[in-house]
């Protein structure tokens, strides 16, 4: 099989091809501006810089899997993007990061009030677009993942540094930062669609256990992955001193002695040369990084569990893949 289209975000893309380009279309659309030349540079550089376009095409995935014909599955699959992209660019501004997919971020390209300014008018725009398939029911869903996903960036701020933070806190950290805009892309696709109840629950219920699966891994390859892979540096949430799950647990099983230097790495923000070397090596010592990709392992068999209650349909399969596709980043 051609390896273009063997990964199945791939193979959704290419089953997907045409909305996907209206999609793209739309964006393009949306994103200008008469008045300030600055936004479309600088969303261009985000939205142009080759990502997967995850989360809209799992809209439009679960709009085809419900069986939708109409066309504001594209106004949905652009309204998630334009949401993502916002955040993507506030966070670059609160973690200071200079990379972001293999590329410099906006906030170094241009600054950071750029930055913040032009999330702001995405976000404008997302919620223009959600209001025009005149579904309340749908404009409630985007909405409250709107609010979830700074609800769980707020509290990210609080706890990420706090060697309290449990598993149970960093898990209301993911849904809300990351699993609230996969549910949302999910589950409007059913409700667009009119699809039944239990098939809407379904839908988003994949979402939220896919979206925890993505973040999981996510912080497992900040410390296992490849940067040529990932587009991000080995190790940035370590000198961002966040406090993510293999952390967590590793200093959950931590002595006395190893619990200090969490305390200064993490708590205290105090890092020096060899410490990166070290975390990785208590990590290991206390198998967190193999337990955190069981984790992750759990949630996409949950995933996997979900999406097999709906029709059976060849996206059905695709999404059941990409579910797998997610954790095996790391294996």
């Amino acid at each position: 099989m051609d390896h273009a289209v063997t990964k199945p975000h791939e193979k959704l893309a290419t089953h997907l091809a045409g909305k996907l380009s209206a999609v793209n279309d739309l964006i393009r659309a949306r994103m200008v501006s008469r008045h300030a030349p600055r936004i479309p540079e600088v969303t261009a550089h985000l939205v142009e810089a080759g990502g997967k376009r995850l989360r809209p095409m799992l809209t439009l995935a679960a709009a085809d899997l419900c069986g939708y014909g109409g066309e504001y599955d594209v106004h949905l699959a652009a309204t998630v993007e334009f949401i993502h992209t916002a955040t993507l660019l506030h966070d670059d501004v609160v973690d200071e990061s200079a990379q972001r997919r293999g590329r410099p971020t906006a906030n170094l390209l241009w600054d950071n009030k750029s930055s913040v300014l032009v999330g702001d008018y995405l976000f404008s725009r997302a919620f223009q677009l959600m209001v025009e398939p005149g579904s309340l029911r749908v404009l409630d869903i985007l909405a409250n993942a709107s609010a979830t996903i700074a609800e769980g960036e707020v509290l990210q701020l609080s706890a990420a540094q706090d060697l309290r933070t449990d598993e149970s806190i960093y898990l209301q950290i993911v849904r809300g930062k990351t699993a609230a805009l996969f549910s949302a892309a999910t589950e409007v696709g059913g409700v667009i669609s009119d699809a039944p109840e239990a098939q809407v629950k379904a839908l988003y219920a994949y979402g939220d256990a896919l979206g925890i699966a993505f973040q999981i891994v996510d912080d497992l390859l900040d410390y296992q992955g490849d940067s040529a892979a990932t587009g991000k540096n080995i190790g940035d949430d370590f000198r961002e001193c966040k406090l993510t799950l293999p952390v967590i647990k590793a200093v959950a099983a931590a002595n006395e002695e190893e619990r200090a230097f969490w305390s200064r790495v993490i708590e205290r923000g105090k890092q020096g040369a060899g410490d990166l070397e070290h975390a990785l090596t208590l990590l290991k010592a206390h198998d967190a990084l193999e337990q955190t990709q069981q984790d992750a392992l759990g949630w996409a068999a949950k995933a996997k569990s979900e999406i097999a209650k709906l029709p059976d349909h060849p996206v059905r399969q695709m999404l059941g893949d990409l579910a797998d596709y997610v954790v095996t980043r790391v294996s």
